[in-house]
């Protein structure tokens, strides 16, 4: 899969694969407490992107998934790992998915809501992470409950505590660690939305390198690097996303 020059210019126009990494998102990315540095799924494919290119490495590290797709959109990175919206893809080319994550609501022990049609109702509130995937697609769907935006994903449920919300939206995974760590708290059955989380680059790149990137995600679901990816991380409640 060596790309051509006119491929490898306009995937790494600077000489290194920058690389836009979001930690808001914990099934893909998270500080090592060792080394301080990014790792999980987002940036093994990023690494093996690069090796594939022939060019270094270099993550361009955020703690929200919409200052990602900025840099992204902004040329200011090359590459990213996003939930596919069609917002987004106004500025961003996206490959087939990769991975499926499940976006869930969460609510307190007490709480009469039991199942997630009942959340779009007059008075309730919604805690999101501010240009979440989850934000993108509640903003479009919600029609009666109001939506209160948090900084980023990882604490909405803390600003859900805070501020007495009735719901809480985000990843499977998150909604629960911080369930175990809080208590008192509750995911409701089933989700939502099935997050469809695929790789892009800055749409004015070029068809030639957007369908190179097409051609190593699906090489990565099929050789079994994503999966492995998943295992070796301890990643749970995530799939690999189907061949395209």
């Amino acid at each position: 899969m060596k790309p051509d020059p006119d491929v490898l210019r306009a995937l790494a126009p600077t000489g290194v694969l920058r690389a836009a990494i979001n930690l808001g998102n914990p099934i893909l990315a998270a500080t090592d407490p060792g080394t301080g540095q990014p790792r999980g799924v987002s940036v093994d494919l990023a690494r093996a992107l690069a090796g594939r290119l022939g060019v270094a490495l270099e993550p361009v590290v955020f703690q929200a998934a919409g200052r990602s797709v900025e840099a992204v959109t902004a040329e200011e990175a090359d590459i990213g790992f996003f939930a596919v919206d069609p917002l987004r893809g106004a500025g961003i080319a996206f490959t087939p998915p990769y991975v499926l994550i499940e976006g869930c609501y969460l609510v307190r022990d007490a709480s009469p809501l039991r199942q997630n049609e009942e959340v779009d109702r007059p008075g309730h509130r919604v805690a999101v992470g501010l240009g979440s995937a989850y934000d993108l697609h509640l903003s479009r769907e919600l029609k009666q409950a109001a939506i209160v935006r948090a900084a980023t994903s990882p604490t909405v449920v803390d600003t859900f505590v805070a501020q007495g919300l009735e719901v809480a939206a985000g990843v499977r995974q998150q909604l629960e660690a911080d369930a175990r760590r809080i208590g008192g708290l509750r995911l409701l059955e089933g989700h939502f939305m099935v997050i469809r989380q695929a790789m892009g680059l800055p749409r004015g790149r070029g068809e030639a390198a957007a369908r190179y990137l097409v051609d190593f995600i699906e090489a990565m679901k099929a050789s079994g690097f994503v999966a492995d990816a998943l295992g070796r991380h301890g990643i749970e409640g995530a799939s690999v996303a189907p061949a395209a």
